[in-house]
């Protein structure tokens, strides 16, 4: 962006200016500082949201009025990953980069008013019918509360007060696009927690208020919507970037934000379809099998979500940036070192969930009504998804590879290649493994999906492997392999940790993990693995 005005082009002001300023300063700042800020904003709040769980768990129990709490925030949770965090953003991040390198400060300026206008119109309308058509929802997701009118009744009503969670949630995956694309990675990642602490508050000061304690739970996702919002707006008022929505679908970038969500909708689409077949095979076996799958999947999610989706975050915007610059170069260097990343943590973190299974289940999880014969049951499924772990976090920053370069039908493509072989998959492993077969047939579509990706990048010579590939390889395998050793011969049999009481287990598995992470470390820092390895430039 030049600093020359000119007659077509107005002098800019003082927040016009910091959108240039921020914008040179992000293409200086490291991946790696930027992913361990998002790392560490996601583990506060995957922390706190499991804190939401037991607080939640001790107010409903299992409750009629849980039951329609759940239904009630799952019907906008759900579209909100359907389309707000997902296709959405895979759509408008490598186009609002590609203004932001090669556009005018008024321009970027003007796709911003633009989209921002013409989302908030879309989910108005979503919205307003939504509260509407409150009761039919209820019937589509929930068909099982029409033989209780009262319940149905109950939904519907919290139903009203939580898809207007929709709409607010969405403008605020549009502003976390607009802040990470000026590397502002730590206020998008924070936000989620005001929806956990929201929804805390709400359980312990408006429940007492209400005839049904679960409404005001409903009213905490209102809350929490509001909050995520507002919080973004003062950041978004420094980088010069306050929209002022105005609807227009005419807009050039628009109308290509809306061709590229077109297949990123459908393969996010794909994605929720496989964890439903799932859940309703699950539904078709012993019972407690849904169950033992959701307490693995919360585990296996942890550090999915704290290193892949952290990794996958910083990587799109970075090189949506170097596909406008067409600098290939870069572009490749950029993917070998989000693959080197995910390897470097998620290797370790697959095998410590392996072998501290039980460990892991029974200090979080063996309370009231969880049996020993559920934790032996747990452990099966999520040493499964372990098994699988790096591949779901190799997903997550191969897929940015086509979105920076705005080609979404590739991924949707083997998206729905691998839910096909998923379900192959599924009817081969579930007879004989039960629940398990579930998640290790998740697990080996992940690979696929994962091994295709990488595939397509290398045909494209966009994904080109870096020296040192062996020598890193060995240094990881040599590290995983002392840390497993060390974690297996230190941790006491699983049925010892049944005795102890909740701190004791707390204090012995926060010094296994911790310890673990020492020695693996340790051994990568005398191999010569060092921390500047892993600096690059966004």
């Amino acid at each position: 962006m030049s600093d020359v005005a000119t007659d077509e082009h107005p002098p800019a002001t003082a927040a016009e200016e910091s959108v240039s300023t921020n914008a040179q300063a992000s293409g200086r700042a490291g991946l790696l500082r930027s992913g361990i800020i998002v790392s560490g904003m996601t583990m506060v709040s995957r922390v706190m949201g499991l804190v939401r769980d037991v607080v939640v768990a001790a107010l409903l129990g299992a409750t009629s009025g849980a039951d329609a709490f759940f239904v009630a925030f799952k019907v906008p949770n759900f579209m909100r990953r359907l389309f707000a965090e997902g296709a959405f953003n895979q759509a408008f991040v490598p186009v609002l980069s590609e203004y932001a390198t090669q556009r005018t400060r008024a321009e970027v300026r003007e796709l911003v008013d633009a989209v921002s206008g013409s989302l908030a119109a879309v989910l108005v309308l979503l919205t307003a019918l939504a509260m509407l058509a409150s009761p039919w929802l209820v019937w589509v997701f929930a068909p099982g509360f029409g033989r209780d009118p009262e319940k149905l009744a109950l939904t519907a009503d919290m139903l009203r007060l939580t898809f207007p969670y929709l709409l607010l949630i969405s403008l605020t995956a549009f502003s976390g696009s607009v802040l990470n694309t000026w590397n502002r990675f730590a206020v998008p990642a924070f936000t989620p927690v005001l929806l956990n602490l929201s929804l805390i508050g709400s359980a312990v000061l408006l429940t007492p208020w209400m005839s049904d304690p679960a409404m005001g739970l409903a009213w905490g996702v209102l809350i929490a919507g509001c909050a995520q919002l507002t919080f973004q707006v003062p950041f978004l008022v420094r980088l010069g970037l306050l929209p002022r929505p105005w609807p227009r679908f005419s807009h050039p970038g628009v109308r290509r934000v809306m061709v590229l969500m077109v297949p990123a909708l459908f393969g996010v689409s794909v994605a929720q379809i496989n964890l439903l077949l799932d859940t309703v095979l699950a539904s078709l076996l012993a019972s407690g099998s849904v169950s033992w799958l959701y307490y693995s999947d919360r585990l296996m999610e942890l550090p999915l979500g704290v290193f892949g989706v952290a990794i996958g975050t910083v990587i799109l915007p970075a090189l949506s940036k170097r596909h406008a610059e067409q600098s290939r170069e870069h572009f490749a260097r950029m993917l070998d070192w989000a693959v080197r990343a995910v390897l470097l943590l998620g290797l370790p973190a697959a095998l410590a969930l392996a072998v501290l299974a039980e460990p892991l289940l029974i200090s979080l999880f063996h309370y009231g009504a969880m049996t020993e014969h559920d934790i032996v049951m747990a452990a099966m499924s999520l040493r499964a998804y372990a098994f699988g772990l790096v591949a779901f976090m190799l997903i997550k920053v191969l897929a940015p590879g086509f979105f920076a370069q705005q080609d979404t039908k590739t991924p949707v493509k083997v998206a729905t290649m691998a839910m096909a072989a998923n379900m192959v998959f599924n009817l081969m492993l579930v007879w004989p493994m039960a629940h398990a077969g579930l998640a290790l047939a998740t697990a080996l579509s992940a690979f696929l999906n994962a091994g295709c990706l990488g595939w397509f990048l290398i045909k494209r010579d966009v994904f080109v492997f870096q020296p040192g590939w062996g020598r890193f390889g060995i240094q990881l395998l040599g590290g995983c392999l002392v840390m497993g050793v060390v974690l297996w011969w230190l941790s006491p049999a699983w049925q010892t940790w049944l005795t102890w009481s909740v701190w004791h287990r707390a204090g012995h598995l926060a010094a296994l993990v911790l310890g673990g992470a020492s020695i693996y470390f340790v051994w990568l820092a005398a191999t010569g693995v060092r921390l500047r390895h892993f600096r690059l430039s966004a």
